[in-house]
C-alpha cells in the first residue's frame, strides 16, 4: 500500500454546529464524510481560542507547555520545532499549506512553522488545494487546508429563513438571535461547498484510499458562552477523520476525546515513533473498538484572547469543574466577538453579572451547563475529587499560573483592556471576507 497521506481540513469557529451532529445546518459534503469515516461526538479543544487551539492539535502539548498563550496575530507563538510538520517533513513528507494556519505571523508564518509550500488565502484556498491536488502531488503529503468560514463577520443575506431558526443554547429565541444564527447556517453552507471541492479533488485523483482526512474546527461558535469560554458550548468541536487504520465505515464515537489526540494518532497511522512531549493517544484503538474508552479526564484552560482572562478546567465524562484566577466581577466581554447574539445579553444587563470563581457541572442532568454545585454541600466529594485533579495536572505540566500566580504574556503581546466592551478586536487583519469572491 501507498505511503499515508494526510489531508488536515480546519474551520474557524463552527463547534459542533453541522448536519452530522444533528443541527440544523445543511452540510451534504461533511454529511457524506462522517458516514464514510469516524464521528467522534464527544470531541473537544484543550483551549478554545483561535491560534493555541490550533498550536495545540498541532503540537499534541497544552497551551501552556507548547508556548501558545494567545493569538499569533497580537504577539503570541509556539515551540515550532513540536509543531506536526517537523516531525512529518523529518519522515520525508512533502507539506503545504492553503489557506489559513494562525499558528504564527508575519509575512513568512509559514516558513517559520516549516511548511514546504504556502499555496495561498482565502478566498481561494480551496482552489489552491484542488489544484495541488490535480497535479499529483508528491507522496506522502501532509496538505492542511484552513478556512475563515465559519468567522465572524457572517454574510448580510441569508438561505435559511430567520423565522424557522433555531438559536443555539443558552440564547433566547427572538428575531435577533434567529437572524444572527441564520447568517451562520449560510456561512456553513459556504464552507461545506468549498470542502467537497477538495474532497471531490481527492477522489478524481485516486488518493482518498490511502489518505487520512481530519476534518475539525478551532472551537466553539462566536456567540456569547461559546467561542474562548470552558463550558461544552466552547471547548465541543466537531472531529471526523477517514481513512485507512479503522477509520470508515460511519461509525460514531461517543467517548471523550481532544484534539490532543490527532498527533499521536497520524504517527501510529504513518509508522512514525510517537515524540515524547504528546500528551494524547492515538484515536485509533477506540475507532476499531480495541478499547472503551481513551481518558478518565481531560483539562482546558484559556489565558489571552482579546484580553487577559486565565480560567482552567477538568472533565470526566459526568462531571465539570471550572476555575477562574483574575478574581474579576464583571465578565471580560471583548472575549466574545461582536454580534447580533452579544448585543442582546448586552442590552440585558450581561456586563453586570460577576463571573463565579468556581463552577461545578453534572453534565448528565445538566447539559447546558446552568446549575453551578460548586457550593452544593452534596457535591463537596466531588468537588473535591476535580480540584484534586486539576492541581495535579497543573503541577505535572507547569502551568505557569502556580509560579506566578497570572501568566506572563511575551512582550510583543497586544492586549485589550478587559473592561473594553466592544474592542473590534480585528481577529483576523490579514483579509477581510467577502461572501462573493
Amino acid at each position: 500500500m501507498p505511503p499515508l497521506n494526510i489531508l488536515y481540513i480546519h474551520s474557524h469557529d463552527t463547534g459542533r454546529y453541522i448536519q452530522p451532529y444533528g443541527h440544523a445546518v445543511a452540510t451534504p459534503n461533511l454529511q457524506r464524510l462522517a458516514e464514510e469515516g469516524v464521528l467522534f461526538r464527544q470531541a473537544f479543544t484543550v483551549n478554545p481560542t483561535c491560534s493555541p487551539s490550533r498550536a495545540c492539535l498541532l503540537s499534541g502539548q497544552c497551551a501552556h507547555a507548547n508556548g501558545m498563550l494567545g493569538l499569533a496575530h497580537r504577539g503570541f507563538s509556539m515551540n515550532y520545532e513540536h509543531h506536526l510538520v517537523r516531525t512529518l517533513k523529518r519522515r520525508g513528507y512533502l507539506t503545504a499549506l492553503a489557506g489559513i494556519q494562525h499558528e504564527a505571523s508575519g509575512p513568512e508564518a509559514s516558513a517559520t512553522i516549516g511548511y514546504d509550500r504556502n499555496l495561498g488565502k482565502p478566498p481561494v484556498a480551496h482552489e489552491k488545494a484542488v489544484e495541488f491536488l490535480d497535479a499529483a502531488p508528491a507522496q506522502p503529503f501532509f496538505l492542511s487546508v484552513g478556512f475563515f468560514e465559519t468567522h465572524r463577520e457572517f454574510p448580510v443575506e441569508v438561505v435559511d429563513d430567520p423565522r424557522y431558526t433555531l438559536p443555539p443554547a443558552p440564547l433566547p429565541d427572538n428575531p435577533d438571535t434567529r437572524l444572527d444564527m441564520a447568517r451562520f447556517k449560510t456561512m456553513a453552507r459556504i464552507y461545506d461547498d468549498k470542502v467537497g471541492q477538495v474532497l471531490a479533488a481527492l477522489d478524481r485523483n485516486g488518493l482518498a484510499e490511502n489518505t487520512l482526512v481530519v476534518s475539525t474546527t478551532d472551537h466553539g461558535i462566536a456567540f456569547p458562552r461559546m467561542k474562548c469560554n470552558l463550558h461544552d458550548s466552547g471547548i465541543g468541536v466537531m472531529l471526523i477523520l477517514r481513512g485507512p487504520g479503522g477509520f470508515s465505515g460511519g461509525k460514531v464515537v461517543d467517548r471523550m476525546v481532544t484534539h490532543l489526540d490527532v498527533f499521536p494518532t497520524i504517527c501510529e497511522l504513518a509508522g512514525i515513533e510517537p515524540p515524547a512531549w504528546l500528551e494524547g493517544r492515538s484515536l485509533g484503538p477506540l475507532a476499531r473498538n480495541e478499547v472503551d474508552h481513551l481518558h478518565e479526564e481531560a483539562f482546558f484552560e484559556v489565558n489571552y484572547h482579546a484580553s487577559y482572562e486565565p480560567v482552567r478546567a477538568v472533565r470526566t465524562e459526568r462531571w465539570k469543574y471550572i476555575r477562574r484566577y483574575d478574581g474579576r466581577t464583571r465578565p471580560v466581554l471583548p472575549n466574545c466577538d461582536d454580534g447580533l447574539s452579544k448585543d442582546v445579553w448586552a442590552a440585558a444587563g450581561w456586563g453586570d453579572q460577576a463571573p463565579p470563581e468556581e463552577q461545578l457541572f453534572d453534565l448528565v442532568f445538566d447539559p447546558n451547563e446552568s446549575r453551578n454545585l460548586a457550593a452544593d454541600p452534596a457535591y463537596a466529594e466531588v468537588l473535591a475529587d476535580l480540584k484534586g485533579r486539576l492541581a495535579a495536572w497543573m503541577e505535572r505540566t507547569n502551568d505557569p499560573l502556580l509560579e506566578h500566580g497570572y501568566v506572563p504574556a511575551p512582550e510583543t503581546a497586544r492586549v485589550n483592556d478587559p473592561d473594553d466592551f466592544s474592542p473590534k478586536h480585528d481577529p483576523l487583519p490579514v483579509w477581510k471576507y467577502h461572501r462573493h469572491e
